[in-house]
């Protein structure tokens, strides 16, 4: 059996790990949860990366006695994919929808979890009312049919206060049909959920949405690559809920819905919360924490000191 150092460390899988305001974060967040070591080890790898570098990199992780597992961000998919078979066991929603973002040892087996329903749902109720769509009649509009668009899609589609409708945007007709059958396996409704392949701005998915709605850029756009999946001449909903994912980056879709935050009396949301949820909660299951809603504010106000 592997033993796993006394100070062992945890893993970041992303695209430019080293750029992550997560470098500052989790020093501080090792103190206030007391844990083994402050190191983050980052393994960057190119956005569509081979099926080779994604194995190299599980089995850097599985065979390093001094990491106790990692956090996976815009490889979650193409992990899934390409080394699923190396783990042991992988949760409900990992094997449902085809992902992973959380990876943690139990001793010499590799455990997979999806985190993204979680975290999408911790942070969607902290900006939206308990009877927001029930009270509205609004839709949700999801650019980008990725792991979080997904995960945003299941999580509302599960909720008593569901949305009118849930149309999800993608350039991949193949990723949209995912979703769509995602959400089928799991024996959910898809009658009302609308899957558009997106080929140059949506602009016009927005101007159709009812007031109130929540639109969000699950699209990665802004983050790692400069953009947006609208044009700066978009008209926003009046009342509606701008979801922007990143918080880090270029921001264009930030900036535009922060444009006409006044003028369309818009309710703008970075994604700062979720990535603090996102991390939080892989680094519970890495470290096998249980975090109740206190220990959660120490690591936000701890964060935000540094961020």
């Amino acid at each position: 059996m592997t033993k796993l150092n006394d100070d062992a460390a945890m893993g970041f899988v992303g695209v430019s790990t080293g750029e992550s305001s997560i470098r500052k974060v989790f020093p501080a967040w090792a103190r206030v949860l007391g844990l083994p070591s402050d190191q983050l080890v980052g393994f960057d790898l190119p956005v569509g990366a081979s099926r080779e570098q994604y194995r190299e990199v599980v089995g850097a992780i599985q065979g390093d006695p001094g990491l106790r597992g990692a956090l996976i961000t815009t490889h979650k998919i193409g992990v899934h994919d390409a080394a699923g078979d190396m783990f042991a066991e992988l949760d409900e929603f990992a094997g449902l929808c085809g992902e992973i973002s959380s990876v943690s040892k139990r001793g010499d087996a590799l455990v997979g979890h999806a985190k993204d329903p979680i975290t999408a749902g911790l942070s969607i109720e902290e900006f939206l009312a308990p009877d927001h769509f029930a009270r509205t009649g609004a839709d949700l509009l999801c650019l980008g049919a990725g792991g979080a668009g997904t995960a945003i899609a299941w999580y509302l589609a599960r909720r008593d206060d569901r949305p009118r409708r849930i149309v999800c945007t993608d350039t991949d007709e193949h990723r949209l049909a995912e979703l769509v059958e995602v959400l089928r396996r799991g024996g959910l409704d898809t009658d009302d959920v609308v899957a558009v392949v997106a080929d140059g701005p949506a602009d016009e998915l927005v101007a159709a949405c009812p007031e109130g709605s929540l639109i969000v850029n699950a699209t990665g756009l802004g983050k790692d690559r400069p953009g947006s999946p609208l044009s700066d001449e978009v008209r926003w909903p009046r009342n509606a809920v701008v979801w922007e994912l990143n918080y880090r980056g270029s921001l264009e879709f930030l900036h535009q819905a922060r444009a006409q935050e006044e003028s369309a009396q818009l309710t703008v949301v970075d994604g700062w919360r979720y990535f603090i949820h996102g991390w939080s909660q892989v680094i519970a299951e890495v470290f096998d924490l249980e975090l109740d809603e206190q220990t959660v504010g120490e690591l936000a106000a701890a964060a935000e000191a540094v961020r």
